[in-house]
């Protein structure tokens, strides 16, 4: 019976979902016990809500690199997405705040199908494509505003009250992640484009012979990634009440820090919607907790790059381990 059990564990334990969310219980247990009332029910929340928008990029970027790929303009994309819905209510402020929901995400939905038609169209590679169009998203925003930002005071008030209301005593922003991550589980669990993905990120050419179009899945997962990226924008812009060329800079990084840490290959193919999901919450308690215990923002980026260092190298050590194994088993059929 020990054995039973203590293999049952084992077995639990190697799927880097559960192990993570051991460590963010025990990192969240650590804090409490340095400052007691950290795992209250209302600071959890708002632990959450904080990182409601990460977790929403980390799904989209999360498709993309299953399907072999990267997106680094994903944070431009926000920003210019979030900054298109401030204008259309600065300038049209009787428009219906959905409109302006649905014209972020659309917006957003367009600029990551540039990417996915540059990557699938034209053969670039996705780093290079989206490294590029993040410059022009940027510029764009520069163009559109003439540097100037978009205040608080020129922003109605409905187009700020939806990322703040409260609904069943949790704010609409996480409500919007949590119905994000619902869809996005369906759509790679559950669907033939998921499947794609992770059959395109797995092996491209094998994928190919059973008749998934590569190109086409890259495409697909680009567009994926720019209608979330879009939806957080305006989500982001409503929240925070402002808008300028700078906004989430920077951004992309800890988007793609979540989901290595969440066990998504860099190298595609592998990983799931939960394991970026509780990547993002990883970081997110991170950062909710460095300032509480005064630690220097350079130090909590210095902290946060030595996290994705271990994880990506976890992830590498795994792969490594398993090549082995399959060796061995080879070696003994022979």
């Amino acid at each position: 019976r020990r054995h039973r059990g203590g293999g049952i564990m084992a077995r639990i334990f190697k799927h880097r979902e559960a192990l993570l969310f051991v460590a963010i219980l025990l990192l969240v247990g650590a804090i409490e016990l340095r400052f007691p009332g950290f795992i209250a029910p209302r600071n959890l929340v708002s632990i959450y809500n904080d990182t409601a928008i990460l977790i929403i990029l980390a799904l989209g970027q999360a498709a993309v690199i299953l399907a072999r790929g990267i997106d680094l303009s994903i944070a431009a994309n926000l920003a210019l997405s979030g900054t298109i819905a401030a204008l259309l209510n600065v300038a049209f402020p009787d428009l219906p705040v959905i409109f302006l929901l649905v014209a972020a995400t659309f917006s957003g939905a367009v600029l990551g199908a540039i990417n996915g038609l540059l990557v699938w169209r034209l053969s670039i590679p996705p780093i290079v494509v989206t490294l590029g169009t993040m410059t022009i998203y940027r510029g764009t925003i520069f163009l559109l505003t003439g540097g100037a930002w978009v205040n608080a005071h020129e922003m109605t008030d409905a187009f700020k009250a939806v990322p703040r209301a409260v609904f069943v005593g949790i704010p609409v922003l996480a409500w919007f992640s949590l119905a994000v991550i619902a869809l996005m589980m369906v759509v790679l669990i559950m669907t033939r484009l998921g499947r794609a993905f992770y059959a395109v990120g797995g092996n491209p050419h094998a994928a190919v012979y059973t008749g998934i179009s590569v190109g086409r899945t890259h495409f697909f997962a680009y567009l994926i990634a720019g209608a979330l990226a879009g939806l957080a924008g305006y989500l982001w812009t409503a929240r925070y009440a402002v808008a300028y060329v700078d906004i989430a800079n920077g951004f992309e990084l800890d988007v793609v820090a979540a989901c290595v840490i969440g066990g998504i290959s860099i190298a595609g193919g592998a990983g799931t919607a939960i394991g970026a999901v509780l990547g993002a919450l990883f970081l997110g308690i991170i950062k909710n907790a460095l300032p509480v215990i005064d630690v220097s923002p350079f130090w909590q980026m210095a902290i946060s790059g030595t996290v994705i260092i271990i994880a990506v190298a976890v992830n590498a050590r795994s792969s490594r381990v398993k090549g082995r194994v399959i060796l061995k088993k080879a070696e003994h059929a022979r």
